[in-house]
């Protein structure tokens, strides 16, 4: 997990893009953290990404009992506004990678509404099914004739992870931002949560009544387990973040 807040989140993917670098971003909640202590596959994909950003407040305060008081909830959908709003001003594009069909679209729309002279190089809504080798190679082709500096993925933890990591050497673009649900808040189809519960780490509960056919295993699986090897194991600072 790095030990950034919003504003270091930012002002390093800005870095990036004006030096030419390229990497991407993981946002990670409990429930990333619990499947990278059972994967060590999706464990080196968070260990070995530009940012890992802590999206829930639980990592927010293990950052903070491990000696980062700076620590601060960094989002998707807030990062992925914040990133827009400077690409706006800066003029970088972006391409949309994920949600179900139609998604994209609807989000490119809502997106051109909040920032006059965003560029959106392109969208796609990739079949729920494992692409072909073909569709896969048409994918990456669309996105680097695209130009886009930026690619929003949109498609769940773990598997957003995964593609990126996959295709993070195959990509023209500066950076690649898994931010998962950001798509639907920020399309209009699915309502975030209060401040006051973000605020007190219970945005997962929220989340729990608007899709309980979908969550209730995650969060019942994820959440003790974490608290427990928390409390077992507390984190600790290192040179390059927090472990």
């Amino acid at each position: 997990m790095s030990a950034v807040n919003p504003d270091a989140a930012v002002a390093t993917i800005a870095r990036w893009i004006e030096s030419g670098e390229r990497s991407y971003v993981c946002v990670t909640g409990v429930h990333g953290v619990m499947e990278s202590q059972r994967d060590p596959a999706l464990r080196r994909i968070h260990n070995t990404s530009g940012l890992t950003v802590p999206d829930g407040m639980p990592m927010v305060w293990a950052g903070h009992r491990a000696g980062a008081p700076w620590m601060g909830q960094v989002r998707g959908a807030d990062l992925m506004l914040s990133v827009l709003a400077r690409a706006a001003e800066r003029g970088w594009s972006s391409y949309l990678y994920g949600g179900a069909e139609g998604v994209p679209e609807l989000l490119e729309q809502a997106l051109l509404r909040r920032f006059p002279g965003l560029k959106i190089a392109g969208s796609h809504s990739p079949p729920f099914r494992p692409l072909t080798a073909e569709e896969d190679e048409d994918v990456v082709r669309r996105i680097n004739d695209s130009g886009a500096d930026l690619v929003w993925v949109g498609l769940s933890t773990p598997k957003q992870e995964r593609w990126m990591a996959e295709h993070r050497d195959r990509l023209d673009s500066a950076v690649l931002l898994g931010v998962g649900a950001a798509f639907d808040f920020h399309a209009g189809l699915m309502p975030q949560a209060p401040d006051w519960m973000r605020q007190r780490g219970l945005e997962w509960s929220y989340r729990l009544l608007k899709e309980p056919r979908r969550l209730w295993r995650r969060y019942l699986r994820n959440n003790p387990s974490y608290v427990v090897r928390t409390a077992l194991r507390p984190p600790r600072l290192v040179a390059d973040g927090m472990s």
